[in-house]
């Protein structure tokens, strides 16, 4: 469930590129209004997004940092984490009315949930976690921080993954598989074993498993 918002503390998402702009979306669907979004790019103040004014720069934050709460709109994961750590506001999470959340499903602090995602029973999100459009997490997973499940993305059930780990546009990772941190998985990949902390896999690998077609093929041709 999305968090009670009454109050006195400005809502802000930090970041103004692509991704802060559908967190900001996400916010203003669920019913959130946001009130800035912050950024270090100085060409980027006094625009806006989505109606919501750009303002900067990000270290305003600090000065008092009680009277905001928020989500960092920032798709890099060591980028996401830094500003965490340097930055004392409340952090929230945000749902889109149109993604699915069990609710037996544990989202960490910061999480994002874009439209037509869906986390199913009993699994686990770390904090500051992005679970990107029309992706789906599979029951029992445990998901760490700072994690990335790209657009389309799907993982099986009892999947294990790691912190600041980003499974790209696409991918797919099969049941009881494990990946550690720091891993980046490419768009398209499918994910058939576990992975260890640090390295990247690229590429579907598809092997021919069966040639009875092209078999067939040659004796009606």
């Amino acid at each position: 469930t999305m968090p009670d918002f009454e109050g006195t503390k400005q809502t802000i998402v930090i970041g103004a590129g692509g991704h802060g702009k559908v967190v900001v979306s996400t916010l203003q669907a669920a019913g959130i209004a946001v009130d800035a979004v912050y950024d270090d790019n100085s060409h980027r103040w006094g625009t806006k997004i989505l109606g919501v004014p750009v303002c900067g720069p990000i270290a305003e934050l600090t000065t008092k940092p009680q009277q905001f709460r928020g989500i960092v709109g920032i798709g890099n994961a060591h980028v996401r984490q830094r500003l965490v750590q340097s930055l004392a506001i409340e952090w929230i999470t945000a749902i889109h009315p149109k993604a699915f959340v069990h609710p037996s499903a544990q989202l960490g602090e910061g999480t994002v949930v874009f439209a037509g995602a869906v986390v199913q029973p009993d699994v686990i999100v770390g904090q500051h976690g992005i679970v990107n459009t029309s992706a789906s997490i599979d029951h029992d997973c445990e998901i760490g921080d700072f994690v990335g499940i790209g657009p389309g993305s799907h993982l099986s059930g009892t999947v294990l993954i790691g912190n600041r780990t980003l499974l790209g546009t696409g991918s797919s990772v099969l049941p009881n598989i494990q990946i550690a941190d720091d891993v980046t998985v490419g768009a398209g990949t499918v994910v058939i074993r576990n992975l260890a902390s640090g390295c990247t896999l690229v590429g579907p690998s598809p092997r021919l498993i069966s040639n009875v077609e092209s078999t067939q093929l040659k004796k009606t041709a």
